[in-house]
């Protein structure tokens, strides 16, 4: 069995870890293909989207606080509700989350090397894997400035759209529509996943039992007002089918908004974005593969710490070459489709495993809510996710074994 990891991070740098994994390319992306689903409802699909956030964060850290051991659902899974389900939610996260660092890579690459998107991605890929390798305080020092920088540029266009946006634009022109609505806060989800990664840092934080609820707490209520702020800017000023429309959304905005010199602040925020939360993704990723590792669920040769910078630096590199991988073949819509198809199955299993520990209103409506979400997703990820799933259950039967004891 491997060594035990370093605890260093405070209820700080763990905020910083879960701003920087939620405040990624979802914020600069989402508000529009959200918007042409939702139409002027938007904000009532952000309503159901933080919903569902809030109630997986909170099961997150009451199971946190329980088990604070580095693997996120996948240990509470395999302690409440048996060794299948943990399996499963370790699955369906390192699977949907690779997908979903290929994503972040690309969008960067979008923002930050037009014409070069993929050599561009797998480059910074390949430099995050590197920098996680030196140790995750340095990882949190950079998340810092990334979140710092996103925190500004939201609010910029934030306060530029409230001195030029139209009231109008904001009460629905367009009948309720109930399927719309779950749709659009199925794909306002994707910009909310991150808050559990503070979770997956069970063994690198000081105090976890009290600072892991403390700073995904914090961390989901800063995002919420931002998202809020944002969605509520957008309307404003581009209205419901024109922000529908935009490719760039939050960079159309400040141009409409007559403030043409935020337009390639904007731009630079959104590469910042994405690799923040590429950096916070492939931590959260790599430390569930080195749990499952450990209990064998994964090749055994993943579970190693490395001598000096006490970080598992084995699964971090096979992540990385992975996601570089993905990253250099891969179509970002469908990256974004299916990881948020394989986030919402190991969020549900999250609140099934704080179904176990009472108070169940919550996790009762998480779980639906999840499941809901999943299914409104379009067909093609609800089949792929399946598909993957499936076969994660019959590699998990033919391996015909239970994890290690602990």
């Amino acid at each position: 069995m491997g060594d035990a990891l370093s605890r260093r991070l405070g209820t700080n740098d763990a905020v910083v870890v879960g701003l920087g994994a939620m405040l990624g390319a979802g914020v600069f992306a989402a508000f529009g293909p959200a918007a042409r689903a939702a139409g002027g409802w938007l904000p009532v699909a952000l309503a159901a989207a933080a919903v569902v956030a809030w109630c997986n964060a909170t099961s997150s850290a009451r199971l946190a606080a329980l088990y604070p051991a580095s693997g996120g659902t996948y240990v509470y899974g395999r302690e409440r509700l048996g060794p299948f389900w943990g399996y499963l939610a370790g699955w369906t996260f390192v699977i949907g989350k690779t997908a979903s660092c290929a994503a972040m890579a690309l969008t960067f690459a979008a923002y930050a090397a037009p014409g070069h998107e993929r050599p561009a991605a797998v480059a910074a890929v390949l430099a995050l894997t590197a920098l996680n390798w030196h140790g995750v305080q340095r990882s949190v020092t950079a998340t810092r400035v990334v979140v710092a920088l996103v925190i500004a540029v939201l609010v910029a266009v934030v306060v530029v759209a409230a001195g030029r946006g139209s009231a109008d634009h904001l009460v629905p022109s367009e009948p309720f529509s109930l399927p719309g609505v779950l749709q659009g806060a199925g794909l306002l989800f994707f910009a909310f996943a991150g808050y559990a990664r503070i979770a997956t840092l069970g063994e690198e934080v000081r105090d976890p039992a009290r600072t892991i609820p403390r700073a995904i707490g914090i961390a989901l209520g800063v995002v919420l007002v931002l998202y809020a702020a944002t969605a509520l800017a957008l309307l404003s000023v581009l209205g419901p089918d024109r922000l529908g429309a935009a490719a760039a959304p939050l960079a159309e905005a400040a141009a409409a908004a007559g403030a043409g010199w935020l337009v390639p602040v904007v731009r630079v925020g959104a590469a910042a974005a994405a690799l923040g939360a590429l950096l916070a993704l492939i931590l959260g990723v790599s430390r569930t593969g080195f749990a499952m590792a450990r209990d064998r669920h994964l090749p055994a040769v993943l579970d190693a710490v490395h001598p000096r910078h006490r970080v598992p630096h084995r699964a971090e590199l096979a992540v990385g070459l992975l996601v570089a991988l993905l990253a250099g073949t891969v179509d970002l819509r469908g990256a974004i489709g299916f990881s948020s198809f394989g986030v919402l199955l190991y969020y549900a299993i999250a609140n099934a495993s704080a179904y176990t520990l009472g108070r169940r209103v919550v996790p009762i409506a998480g779980l639906i809510g999840c499941l809901v979400l999943a299914a409104v997703l379009p067909w093609t990820s609800v089949v792929a996710g399946l598909a993957v799933v499936a076969a994660g259950v019959l590699l998990y039967t033919l391996r015909g074994r239970s994890p290690v004891a602990r």
